[in-house]
């Protein structure tokens, strides 16, 4: 598997829109609502400023993105992880999640929330990557899991 992570650019919203879109559409239809789903091309190009993201390629073909957070002190917040319907099981979300692990050396804690009634996303998070449930609360009408990872 031939993956590259590129830091994304202000030229980069609309692509990045498109891979958003496609990843999350499903939650969006799922839960009535999605923060990920549906951007502006102007909200995207503040995100990008505000919170770095890396396109996911694999083999050339940009498939995903990862939007890590530094909160300090070796906090991290991984705010999207996300691979397009039709390259996911393939493992290149776990790549990713390795690739943080090994690139971000200074990494004390990263935290996360995902759906709690996504199972596939609970299960990867915690058994394929080791993180574990710090809690649960709401997030609009979505129940959300908190997962923290520490080392």
């Amino acid at each position: 598997m031939n993956l590259k992570y590129i830091k994304a650019k202000k030229e980069d919203a609309e692509l990045l829109i498109r891979l958003y879109n496609e990843s999350f559409y499903d939650d969006y239809i799922r839960y009535g609502e999605c923060p990920a789903y549906g951007r502006s091309k102007e909200r995207m190009e503040e995100s990008i400023a505000l919170y770095p993201k890396l396109i996911i390629y694999y083999d050339d073909i940009p498939v995903g993105v990862i939007s890590l957070v530094n909160k300090d002190n070796g906090e991290y917040y991984l705010g999207c992880l996300c691979v397009i319907p039709e390259y996911q099981g393939k493992g290149i979300g776990t790549q990713a999640v390795k690739y943080i692990f090994d690139s971000y050396s200074d990494w004390r804690k990263i935290r996360l929330i995902t759906p709690i009634d996504k199972q596939e996303n609970v299960s990867f998070y915690t058994q394929k990557c080791g993180f574990t449930i710090e809690g649960t609360e709401m997030d609009g009408n979505v129940k959300v899991v908190r997962f923290i990872k520490e080392r």
